[in-house]
């Protein structure tokens, strides 16, 4: 009976190294780390990978070296919220701004925008900033940034603002009266996703 396998002293190679290295010990390979530079592409998103051929680890006796994959992780911003290519933004306002209206400033990904609260805005609204949200890979498309209206409610109010507010409320004009034109909640988020 005959067999075939491979020499255990040169593993196939047919050449035996003798006096062997004191850095890579004969294996070829010597152990280091490379600080490289990537280019991140625009609109990147949680669980993407990127590969970089031929910068992944030496492949012994002068093979092909193999990929760096990059596993992309996204750290959240403390203020805008992602929603795939759409940014969302909570922007809290006193009832008297949204009676009377005004201007803020709203953080976007670029900066910051000046956009105008109309008198008469409801809590709920949803405002649009087009073109200001996040551009998808390899494309000219950019989402939006949608501005979330919230009316803020102070939790505690001093005698004098107390005596202000009841005879407020007393007038006509700070009764409730939905019409027609009022959309409900359920009407606003259905707008929002078509």
């Amino acid at each position: 009976m005959q067999t075939t396998s491979t020499c255990p002293t040169c593993n196939g190679e047919g050449v035996e190294i003798t006096a062997k290295c004191t850095t890579c010990r004969g294996e070829g390979l010597e152990r280091g780390e490379e600080t490289i530079s990537i280019n991140i592409p625009a609109g990147v998103s949680e669980g993407m990978q990127l590969s970089m051929s031929g910068k992944g680890n030496a492949a012994p006796r002068g093979g092909v070296p193999g990929d760096l994959i990059i596993l992309i992780e996204e750290v959240p911003h403390e203020s805008l919220k992602r929603d795939g290519l759409n940014v969302i933004y909570d922007l809290y306002i006193n009832f008297v701004d949204a009676t009377l209206g005004t201007s803020v400033e709203v953080p976007t990904i670029d900066g910051k925008a000046k956009i105008k609260i109309e008198p008469g805005t409801q809590g709920g609204k949803i405002l649009r900033l087009k073109g200001k949200g996040i551009p998808e890979v390899n494309s000219y498309h950019k989402g939006d940034e949608l501005v979330y209206v919230n009316i803020w409610t102070p939790k505690a109010v001093s005698s004098e603002e107390k005596e202000l507010l009841n005879k407020l409320k007393e007038s006509p004009n700070f009764k409730p009266q939905p019409g027609k034109s009022e959309k409900s909640f359920f009407e606003r988020i259905k707008e929002y996703f078509e």
